[in-house]
């Protein structure tokens, strides 16, 4: 499969959203899949592997939390691995021609559980559990909102919001390895987290009704 017919199928997959037209930093994170997904292709390695290997990343990442410091970096590299497994579950299986709907719900409840798994070990660092709770609420909602809207005739994705998985990565990253230094900064991390989803709603919520209408 050349890159191409990947972009083609991906974008097929997410929405018609192209990555060959996104940033640079979105068009390279996609070429990089690819490029990995082609190699375990090539050994044979199933999306479904994939998918779960992300998942226990994540389940680790609490656990490295209760280590301490040194914990909390472990868990930012954690959840940069598992990261990447959650782009090449997707790129295994469009290039492997495993794509199925059974694995889309999949990757959608190892993604929920992945930031489940984050938001615990930022409760475990010191960050209150009701500001946790409020956090992954919003990002639940983030995406139901989309799924429904999806199921209700919503032709793509909507937007791109500015709360997106991708920022919810970068946040708990850097949310971990910031605490590693000074622990007291997770309670702003999850502060952060908290308005890039309500934004993000906001953002999401117009498209919905502009689409929908």
């Amino acid at each position: 499969m050349t890159w191409d017919e990947y972009c083609a199928a991906w974008s097929g997959l997410h929405g018609g959203f192209d990555p060959r037209r996104a940033s640079p930093l979105v068009r390279g994170w996609v070429l990089l899949a690819y490029k990995i997904g082609f190699f375990l292709t090539e050994k044979r390695v199933k999306p479904i592997a994939v998918t779960l290997a992300g998942v226990i990343l994540c389940l680790a990442v609490p656990l490295a939390a209760l280590a301490g410091r040194p914990g909390y970096a472990a868990g930012a590299l954690l959840v940069l691995l598992a990261s990447m497994a959650d782009g090449l579950d997707g790129a295994v299986a469009v290039i492997s021609n495993r794509v199925t709907l059974t694995g889309f719900v999949y990757d959608s409840v190892a993604d929920r559980i992945g930031e489940a798994a984050w938001l615990a070990a930022f409760w475990a660092i010191g960050a209150p559990g009701w500001l946790v709770v409020v956090a992954g609420a919003l990002s639940w909602l983030h995406e139901y909102i989309r799924a429904r809207a999806t199921a209700a005739g919503m032709p793509d994705i909507g937007v791109v919001t500015v709360g997106e998985r991708p920022a919810r990565v970068s946040i708990a990253v850097t949310a971990l390895l910031l605490s590693a230094l000074w622990p007291i900064l997770i309670i702003p991390a999850v502060a952060v987290w908290i308005l890039l989803q309500m934004i993000g709603l906001g953002q999401l919520t117009f498209a919905v009704r502009k689409a929908l209408r």
